[in-house]
């Protein structure tokens, strides 16, 4: 189950009345409808819109490589500084295997929610756990694999300069 480790309540927030968190922010209470995000999985293509201030909710679910899925909550422009932000979520199941090996120019965040991840840089590989976050800066080489008997699952959170998405 995700977010069931007291480690993680700890860390991210309040958990339910029986001890699990949902996907849905614990903050004050909100009105309205969710905040338009990804109508699908998909990388947008193309200028990303501004993001405005509200609550986004994820889109479908994608998989990138068998037994891997992730699902986008936002990607947009920031209004301070041309600044591009994309958040998702990614779910390994053991054995799956890792994303290549890649660099970009923006920095990525990882924020694990449940399992044993191992975050490789630059050829340097550390373990994190559920409650942890991890970070690659910007133009490092890096991947994120399930490292531990169980499934892993982690928000992805992407800042840095606007990049062309193919």
């Amino acid at each position: 189950m995700c977010g069931t480790s007291p480690h993680f309540a700890r860390r991210w927030g309040p958990a339910s009345r029986s001890g699990h968190r949902s996907n849905r922010h614990h903050g004050p209470p909100s009105h309205g409808t969710p905040t338009p995000g990804p109508t699908n999985g998909n990388k947008p293509k193309g200028v990303l819109p501004e993001l405005i201030s509200g609550v986004y909710t994820p889109g479908k679910s994608y998989g990138s490589q068998p037994k891997r899925t992730s699902q986008r909550y936002l990607a947009g422009m920031l209004k301070a500084g041309n600044i591009q932000i994309e958040m998702h979520e990614t779910h390994q199941e053991v054995g799956a295997l890792h994303e290549p090996t890649d660099k970009h120019l923006h920095n990525e965040i990882w924020l694990v929610r449940e399992g044993v991840c191992e975050l490789t840089t630059n050829g340097v590989t550390r373990r994190m756990e559920a409650g942890d976050i991890g970070l690659c800066c910007a133009g490092d080489l890096h991947y994120v694999r399930n490292a531990g008997d169980t499934p892993c699952t982690y928000f992805v959170v992407t800042i840095g300069p606007p990049e062309q998405y193919s």
